[in-house]
């Protein structure tokens, strides 16, 4: 009867207290990690290897073109001096890719006038009266029909003037079909690209808005509180010894002024 006595009277230290529950690990729910910023200098090796990409692409996808070039050499008579050779030179270079060149042309070349004068060019030195004379095309074989049809048609109209002007055109070499293309390869061009979007890249780093800083850099910065409470209270000082507005002089400041 005692036990059974003191068992009654025996009471729970802590009745409010629940047992705690332990954590369920097995939820299967895991914390998100915040992920960071990029770099502020991500868009240099972005843009690089953008560049790269598109200037691969278009060194595999594009056909090679092909470029061959004829010589033609302007030469004076016995009564011509040289240099009036030099400058029927420079100016039968502006004519190569004329309509009347190229009229005559355009049967040796087997293209029409049109796409003519878009795969042939003429360039001039003026310290040389050669005149160099290129076609280009997809074909090495009409690259130099091309440059060979400018070249004849050039010294033909040129040479049926030659009695008026004593200078004429004689063919000095002909065009033969090259063996490599003339237009960058694809590791050229990847190169080209890659240098390109580097440059877009910094210049996109150089010339972007100032960007805003970030909660940790603004926890971090020094508050402007303490500094400016030094300030406002001197002012509030200076400005308490000031006498207010209709209120009279003490005899103190009278007496100073006297």
């Amino acid at each position: 009867m005692a036990d059974t006595a003191a068992k009654k009277s025996e009471k729970p230290k802590n009745p409010e207290k629940k047992p705690e529950r332990k954590a369920d690990h097995r939820s299967g729910k895991r914390p998100r990690r915040r992920l960071g910023r990029p770099p502020v200098w991500w868009p240099l090796p972005a843009c690089a290897v953008l560049g790269l990409a598109a200037g691969g692409a278009y060194g595999v996808l594009k056909a090679p073109e092909y470029a061959a070039t004829s010589y033609v050499v302007a030469v004076p008579d016995d009564t011509t001096e040289p240099a009036t050779a030099l400058g029927f030179a420079q100016a039968y270079a502006r004519i190569a890719t004329s309509s009347s060149t190229l009229a005559y042309a355009q049967p040796r070349a087997g293209i029409t006038a049109r796409e003519l004068r878009t795969h042939v060019r003429a360039e001039t030195s003026p310290e040389s009266p050669m005149i160099a004379i290129t076609g280009t095309s997809k074909s090495p074989a009409e690259a130099a029909d091309i440059a060979n049809a400018v070249a004849d048609a050039l010294s033909l109209s040129s040479n049926q003037a030659a009695k008026n002007t004593g200078v004429q055109l004689l063919l000095f070499n002909q065009a033969v079909a090259p063996t490599d293309p003339a237009s960058p390869s694809a590791a050229i061009s990847g190169a080209v690209g890659l240098c390109a979007g580097g440059l877009l890249g910094g210049l996109w780093l150089l010339a972007r808005p100032g960007r805003a800083r970030r909660p940790e850099e603004v926890a971090a910065a020094p508050a402007a509180g303490p500094v400016a409470e030094p300030v406002a209270e001197h002012v509030a000082e200076e400005y308490a010894t000031l006498p207010a507005q209709g209120e009279p002089a003490s005899a103190k400041e009278k007496e100073s002024v006297r």
